[in-house]
């Protein structure tokens, strides 16, 4: 069954309970996250929302990188493929242009992403193939003993900033966006419903989707930088990093400075790469 066959036409419903286990390899539990990590409630938001498009699962790849996040795919029964540090995004590119059917979803992290695989990254944004790529966003380097990031804030603490990172960050939306990205949005670990909306609607996006997703890292990040525990780090991305599309409109300047957005902060429609490679060759031959 094809993917334009298979996903629904209905609009995106919330279903409960949920049989995770249909989407998941048997014997790869338990997971190797830490205790705390959002990384499993990303997952989880991610696969009730798959089940909301009604794609089946051999017409799906997930594909990543090398990282925390990257692990997603060994836990999970689709066609996956587990890449290089930084290059998922040319391997999930080679899946797309030899079989266009296919729903491509790429997990990557703040690091994997914008910093080893930064130009990539342009490049995925800069062709509109119909790629989406979520950014498990925790602000370091979690596999790797807590390295600072290109989201690493400043003034943060990490093994390679021990006085405080000075550099400026990524906006990974707004870099998705100057990009050519058709679809950017953000979304948290803390508000997982909104998130699995959020990402629903870039799974059935045709183009590039780029999900910006804020996490919690307590193993380090959270201990360089003196929280006291996993549901802190969770309270503070809810109370005093983001808000809502909705929050914001009602709120004056002063209240919105400092927080970032949650939700789809970017749609647009251009020509699909795959699509227009098809017409590229198609003329070539002389049809």
């Amino acid at each position: 069954m094809s993917t334009q066959t298979a996903a629904r036409t209905v609009p995106y419903k919330e279903k409960a309970p949920f049989d995770y286990s249909s989407y998941m390899r048997k014997g790869k539990l338990p997971h190797i996250w830490c205790s705390g990590c959002g990384h499993g409630i990303v997952l989880k938001s991610l696969l009730r929302a798959i089940d909301a498009t009604g794609i089946q699962k051999d017409d799906i790849a997930i594909v990543s990188g090398i990282g925390c996040s990257s692990r997603t795919p060994g836990y999970l029964d689709f066609n996956t493929l587990h890449t290089l540090h930084g290059r998922a995004l040319p391997c999930a590119t080679g899946i797309k242009l030899a079989k266009p059917k296919l729903k491509v979803i790429v997990v990557t992290g703040d690091g994997d992403a914008l910093a080893i695989g930064g130009n990539h990254f342009i490049h995925a944004c800069r062709r509109n193939m119909d790629l989406t790529i979520m950014v498990y966003n925790n602000y370091i380097y979690g596999m790797t003993s807590g390295q600072s990031s290109p989201t690493t804030p400043q003034s943060m603490i990490a093994t390679t900033a021990r006085y405080g990172s000075i550099e400026p960050t990524f906006d990974t939306c707004t870099l998705a966006k100057a990009a050519g990205a058709t679809f950017v949005a953000r979304g948290t670990a803390y508000h997982a419903q909104e998130l699995e909306k959020t990402i629903y609607d870039a799974i059935m996006h045709k183009g590039t989707s780029v999900l910006d997703i804020l996490d919690s890292c307590p193993t380090y990040y959270g201990r360089f930088n003196k929280f006291k525990s996993a549901s802190e780090m969770m309270e503070k991305i809810e109370k005093d990093g983001t808000l809502s599309i909705s929050q914001a409109d009602k709120l004056p300047p002063e209240k919105r400075e400092g927080k970032l957005l949650r939700g789809v902060l970017h749609k647009s429609e251009r020509p699909e790469y795959c699509e227009e490679y098809e017409r590229l060759m198609e003329k070539a031959q002389g049809k």
